[in-house]
């Protein structure tokens, strides 16, 4: 990640942590709530991931990696993931996608890329983006820094309740049991591994709703904002 401009202008509101934390949907209802711009990072690796897919590219191969992510367009418009143009909003949340992202995102190349996408994407606007690695590689200057996580139980249990609600299997052992170990790939990988940037404030989400997390975060915000303002 080293060598990317600073990001001008805009303040950047980071969001990380584990799957199934909630991290989306509170980010999007965050954004909303601050009238702020949306970066959906988990959305890019995904839309990464389809192409490759779509590309029979065998995923564990870098250098394969590597020339496909220089060869396509991602884009975010409100509510939209557009690969090459194309809508895959829906797509991209297909199982084999979410099985298969983890190989985008142990790629340096992959993350490279996206990063500066990430980045280019925050210039000059209020931002909330939420990922594994925004507080700590791709905005280390962030204006305020959250890490949003929750038991597994609990985190396996909101998984499960999503993939129901969109028609697919759902077995809540079996969401926990993959839940576990892409903690444990997440929090050992080599490249941006999933950790609590060292000035991120931990907001455990067990036994709290969607509205409650927003809620604290956004005060939280405008409470920054107006010592900020203060100060100046």
């Amino acid at each position: 990640m080293k060598g990317l401009p600073e990001v001008s202008g805009g303040r950047v509101v980071t969001l990380d942590g584990p799957a199934g934390a909630g991290k989306s949907t509170v980010a999007r209802r965050l954004a909303l709530n601050l009238g702020w711009r949306l970066l959906d990072t988990g959305a890019m690796y995904r839309a990464v991931t389809l192409a490759a897919l779509r590309a029979s590219l065998d995923m564990t191969q870098e250098a394969e990696l590597a020339r496909l992510v220089e060869t396509i367009t991602v884009e975010l418009p409100p509510s939209r993931v557009l690969l090459n143009g194309e809508d895959v909003s829906s797509l991209i949340r297909a199982a084999e996608v979410t099985e298969q992202s983890r190989f985008a995102a142990d790629s340096p190349s992959v993350r490279r890329r996206l990063a500066t996408w990430q980045r280019a994407f925050a210039v000059g606007n209020d931002l909330v983006t939420e990922g594994r690695d925004q507080g700590t590689l791709v905005f280390p200057q962030a204006f305020r820094k959250y890490y949003l996580t929750a038991s597994d139980v609990e985190r396996a249990r909101r998984r499960s309740a999503e993939m129901a609600a969109r028609g697919e299997p759902a077995d809540v052992d079996d969401v926990l049991r993959s839940l576990r170990e892409r903690d444990a790939r997440d929090a050992a990988r080599a490249i941006a591994p999933m950790t609590p940037a060292a000035d991120a404030i931990i907001v455990d989400s067990t036994g709290l709703t969607i509205d409650q997390v927003v809620d604290f975060l956004a005060a939280d915000i405008r409470d920054r904002l107006s010592l900020r303002d203060l100060s100046s």
